[in-house]
């Protein structure tokens, strides 16, 4: 397996100066660290893939994925492979799946390198597409995967759905509503959610409450019923749940307590991982680097599933 690009002195020194002050300026700070992470991975590898762009699932132009095919046998089963879904952020009306020209796709590169076939998704954001359309969006994808599954080589029992920032949000409310999954059920082994903006608030210290509005409305009365924490209960998918040592305000906090109603539903806690000096952006930007403790907990959790 080739040889992943390590995180240069220079940037961890950036990510501790940044991440005790990071709510005081989230957009220019994640701005800088897309910057300086897209720098470093210019060098990670990117060639266990096949990678086919621009896959059309609707009309809009932000409806296309990008879907990557590993060129190894890593994980391979009878033929078949596990799948992987991967929804960006954006603060639900910002963001695309190419945030630059390395980030996201980092993600699906470092795990088509582990036998893992991917696709990197776009969405409809607000104030075009309001919830639930950019769930709705996202379920369509996971059906295409899976009626795409003979050709792609993928397991359609082991399909994963994966979201950042506003993506878990998006990703957590097609896991857990079951009034947005089609009659069949979600068709989902397991859900990831990294630094997931798990509960829909327009609180005075969100600086995107104005964004959740633009995609939830602005009757906070409505919220608990559209946050993904409210419809956890004790048939809820196998969950997977990561942050950051330095997250948007409340991101953190919203996080733990989707592992808390998992725990109680369910009767044990879901896996969690707390990313000690990394930040909102870099618990992402960061995969496909040499820093693997996120990737591989990503993948002992799939292989567990």
């Amino acid at each position: 397996m080739a040889s992943l690009p390590d995180i240069p002195d220079d940037l961890r020194k950036l990510m501790a100066e940044v991440g005790p002050k990071w709510a005081t300026d989230t957009r220019g700070h994640i701005k800088l660290m897309i910057d300086r992470f897209s720098e470093v991975l210019v060098h990670a590898p990117k060639d266990a893939a096949e990678v086919v762009s621009n896959v059309s699932y609707g009309p809009h132009e932000r409806q296309r994925f990008d879907v990557f095919r590993p060129l190894n046998d890593v994980r391979v089963e009878n033929g078949r492979r596990p799948g992987l879904v991967f929804v960006h952020g954006g603060a639900f009306t910002e963001g695309s799946r190419h945030r630059s020209s390395e980030v996201y796709a980092n993600v699906l590169h470092y795990f088509a390198q582990h036998g893992i076939v991917g696709i990197n998704s776009g969405y409809r954001l607000a104030p075009d597409a309001i919830y639930p359309e950019a769930t709705r969006d996202i379920s369509k994808i996971v059906q295409w995967m899976r009626d795409n599954a003979d050709e792609l080589g993928v397991d359609p029992n082991r399909v994963f759905l994966m979201g950042h920032s506003a993506g878990g949000a998006h990703v957590g409310s097609y896991a857990y509503n079951k009034s947005l999954q089609p009659e069949g059920g979600p068709g989902l082994a397991g859900l990831i959610i990294v630094s997931g903006r798990m509960r829909a608030d327009n609180r005075s210290d969100n600086p995107n409450a104005r964004r959740v509005e633009a995609y939830y409305g602005s009757d906070s009365s409505t919220y608990n019923d559209v946050t993904p924490i409210t419809h956890v209960d004790a048939d809820s998918m196998p969950t997977f749940i990561a942050m950051a040592e330095f997250e948007n305000p409340l991101i953190d906090v919203y996080c733990l307590e989707l592992a808390h109603r998992l725990a109680d539903a369910k009767g044990f806690a879901p896996p969690v991982l707390w990313l000690k000096e990394h930040n909102h952006t870099s618990i992402i930007a960061h995969v496909n680097t040499s820093e693997e403790v996120l990737g591989q907990a990503i993948l002992r959790f799939i292989d567990e599933h």
